[in-house]
């Protein structure tokens, strides 16, 4: 039987799935849990689909983990001042200082490639993450390609492999999400059970 491109697609994302560094997952986990421990709040940055994703994972970092958590992407009215009247390259860094981010506090970023300067791609994940390390914040990152500007700053940053080039956006964004979902499982982070997981089965 002729192998179908659905056939393809999950092969890839099970090779991904096999190549992610778990150290580094498990030290987001950590690294995560202790700002919440210690206080500190979290702030998550994410542009196009990983802006969808900022705002999910705020939900479930805050109902589920404990977690203090906030994304500049859930307030479209301040966002799209911040873009009007200053620019978008400053909008998070800037919206991140009306935040009063200081050194207790966590950014984390979703980004396919992290923010390349050369490029100029994703300067506004770079400038915000310029001021997070001026205020001493810890950095945190889910990310693809060469895991960009966001990794080589990082505390420390999960990187999804980009084994199969035609495919690194979906791949990325895609396995972004398991990556979140498994760290607000994760014993050093979770503090609330799931919903779905408290339900009985009705008796027959």
């Amino acid at each position: 039987m002729t192998e179908s491109f659905s056939d393809r697609f999950l092969a890839e994302t099970r090779a991904i799935i096999d190549s992610l560094d778990r150290a580094q997952i498990e030290d987001v986990a950590t690294g995560l849990g202790a700002i919440r421990d210690a206080g500190g709040r979290l702030f998550i940055l994410g542009v196009g689909g990983s802006a969808g994703h900022a705002s999910h994972a705020v939900n479930d970092f805050r109902k589920i983990c404990g977690v203090e958590a906030y994304t500049p992407t859930d307030n479209v009215s301040e966002l799209t001042a911040r873009i009007n009247d200053d620019g978008w390259d400053s909008a998070f860094a800037e919206w991140l200082k009306g935040s009063r981010l200081n050194s207790s506090d966590a950014v984390l970023v979703y980004s396919v490639g992290g923010g390349d300067a050369e490029s100029n791609v994703s300067v506004n994940l770079i400038r915000a993450l310029e001021l997070t390390r001026e205020r001493g914040a810890a950095i945190f990152g889910v990310v693809g390609r060469d895991g960009g500007f966001t990794r080589s700053v990082a505390n420390a940053c999960v990187v999804i492999p980009p084994l199969y080039p035609d495919h690194i956006t979906p791949h990325t964004e895609g396995l972004c999400a398991v990556v979140w979902h498994l760290l607000v499982s994760h014993p050093a982070l979770q503090l609330v059970a799931t919903k779905w997981e408290t339900v009985v089965p009705a008796q027959t």
